[in-house]
């Protein structure tokens, strides 16, 4: 029998009419006031979207990027929005090397790809969507002019980089620091600077006249050769800003690599566990570590199995370890690298690789073999211990335990009363990625910090081609009916938490809120995605909540464990549609992320 968890934080919410699940409340209460006002999944996206650009500016921002994931009713078709960016035309190898670096810098004007957020959402709301502009940009631009109360992650980050915003990001510090002073938890935070912008936005599009569509289209004419990539080209060309290097440099992106962009549609890849079809972007993400690790787990009996099992956590970890060894090797952008998705997918490699997971942990980094395919990493990584955050940040989102930075950003989960759903993660453009553009209001992102400066590497930077990103929304069918859709924050931790919640919920009997508040855990052995690339082989990092005698056997094994706070591994979401019937459920991890629904 699988466990019977009676306690959860809180109750999965049900109901018939739609449900929305994200990492801030507010966006929460937003999305579900598109819903009642009449607007569907997309529509309740886009506002979700843009209200937390500004209640979580530490996690995302209007420079960042947003892939998006989707089951549209209607046409009956899932789809990926691919609102991830390119490398500027100007950002080579060479022009890395010429300035000394063998890593691209995790902060500063060095690493920003063009913004893919804007756009990305504008086609989501035009094509797929039935709202004005005006319906969802009006709560953004109200809690950036009003104000909103700050989490105290926001604090924790905006202190950690106060020096630098002092010293040598003043433009930053005008925003986050009023009168040179940490703005305190719980305190009114107000970015009039970013109100102004969404305003500006809003009416030069709406003088275009014309129906939705045409000031739709004309909003993304607007940020892409309007006054936004003038602001942008300015500041990158003019201004040399202080990075994690400990060096000033200018930035490579220009208004006329904004103007060639826009977001694009594509089909996700798929992989079929049990009852279950799993769907993820294309490689351009990680999200196919996931359907990795699904190919490795379908060779075990998990059914009823406890979600703590020491046998069933200690299999998990082995698998991500494979998995997350293969995406450092084969993944990249396929419109650039060859990627051979459908061997990597495939039984007989799942088998052979499979065939490596033993009765204790490997301290190894073990890729695959596929002839023609792959490059590795080789001495672009670090192998150490933590490091802390300096001065200049780390180019990560979040400031984390013991000090360290940690990958995160935001996330959320729709299904509206039609059955259409979608799962987005936009991110980037974090507060302390780089410094304010004062006539923004806003700051670019650091996402080329994840290319590789190897151009044969299939992650290796080339201008026009996108990073291996870690953002990795998720969909699900089971028996081949939308069902679920889910992901997390956190950098290389989102394909370790997001299969942790399938598998609690498809075998150990959980719902959705069980499945994440059960204890979880995520693993370091592999390169970081974030500058400096660090691995940390053999750790796993499981919450105190995990038993003692899982937590006592996994070190028997050779895992090298390391015991967190009680709620600190993952921030879930997700939301599926079961018949007639609506669900969703919100991670309790400093809560702050909620579900609503009715």
């Amino acid at each position: 029998m699988a466990q019977q968890i009676e306690f959860t934080t809180r109750p999965e919410i049900d109901g018939t009419f739609g449900v929305v699940s994200t990492t801030h409340w507010i966006a929460t209460a937003v999305g579900m006031a598109m819903l009642e006002r009449g607007g569907n999944a997309f529509d309740a996206a886009v506002a979700c979207a843009f209200t937390l650009q500004v209640v979580e500016p530490h996690l995302n921002g209007p420079g960042g990027d947003a892939p998006f994931i989707l089951h549209d009713a209607r046409r009956g078709v899932e789809e990926v929005i691919c609102g991830q960016g390119t490398a500027p035309a100007a950002a080579t190898d060479a022009a890395f090397r010429a300035l000394g670096l063998d890593l691209i810098p995790g902060t500063g004007l060095l690493a920003p790809c063009i913004p893919g957020s804007f756009d990305a959402l504008m086609l989501l709301l035009a094509d797929y969507g039935t709202m004005r502009l005006r319906d969802v940009l009006e709560p953004a631009i109200f809690y950036a002019r009003e104000g909103y109360p700050l989490v105290a992650r926001i604090s924790a980050t905006i202190a950690t980089v106060k020096d630098l915003f002092l010293n040598d990001w003043p433009t930053s510090a005008a925003v986050y620091l009023p009168d040179g002073k940490t703005p305190a938890p719980g305190s009114l935070f107000r970015n009039p600077g970013m109100a102004d912008t969404y305003e500006r936005i809003l009416r030069e599009a709406e003088s275009a006249g014309g129906g939705r569509e045409v000031q739709i289209e004309a909003a993304r004419r607007v940020w892409s050769q309007g006054f936004i990539a003038e602001a942008i080209d300015r500041f990158c060309r003019t201004e040399e800003v202080l990075d994690v290097t400990g060096r000033r440099h200018r930035g490579f992106l220009t208004g006329e690599d904004m103007a060639g962009w826009r977001a694009s549609v594509e089909a996700p890849i798929g992989y079929d566990y049990g009852r279950y079809r799993v769907l993820k972007a294309t490689t351009w993400t990680q999200g196919m570590a996931t359907l990795q690790q699904l190919a490795l787990l379908k060779g075990y009996d998990f059914d009823g199995v406890s979600p703590t099992d020491p046998d069933f956590v200690h299999l998990q970890i082995e698998c991500a370890k494979l998995a997350f060894a293969d995406r450092d090797v084969f993944y990249g952008d396929p419109k650039f690298s060859d990627v051979p998705i459908e061997a990597l997918l495939s039984d007989a490699y799942a088998a052979e690789r499979r065939g490596l997971v033993g009765e204790t942990a490997s301290l190894e980094q073990r890729p695959g073999a596929i002839a023609g395919f792959g490059r590795s990493f080789g001495d672009r990584v670090a192998t150490g211990g933590r490091t802390a955050v300096s001065a200049h940040g780390a180019g990560e989102p979040t400031v984390g335990r013991l000090g360290e930075t940690k990958g995160d950003t935001v996330h959320f989960d729709i299904v509206d009363r039609a059955g259409n759903m979608i799962s987005g993660t936009p991110s980037g453009g974090w507060l302390q990625s780089s410094p304010i553009i004062p006539e923004l209001g806003f700051c670019l992102g650091s996402r080329m910090q994840m290319f590789v400066l190897d151009p044969q590497h299939p992650a290796g930077l080339a201008p026009g081609k996108r990073p291996r990103s870690t953002l990795s929304p998720t969909l699900a069918l089971r028996d081949g009916v939308p069902y679920l859709a889910w992901g997390s924050p956190g950098g290389d931790q989102q394909d370790q938490w997001v299969p942790q919640l399938l598998l609690r919920h498809a075998h150990c009997g959980l719902d959705l809120q069980q499945a994440i508040d059960a204890p979880a855990w995520h693993t370091e052995h592999f390169p970081s995605s974030f500058w400096p690339r660090l691995a940390r082989p053999g750790v796993v990092v499981v919450e105190e909540r995990m038993p003692k005698a899982t937590v006592d056997e996994l070190k028997r094994r050779g895992h090298v464990v390391e015991v967190g706070d009680a709620w600190s591994e993952g921030r879930l979401t997700a939301a599926a549609r079961d018949g007639v019937r609506r669900l969703a459920a919100a991670n309790p991890r400093g809560m702050q992320a909620y579900a609503a629904g009715r």
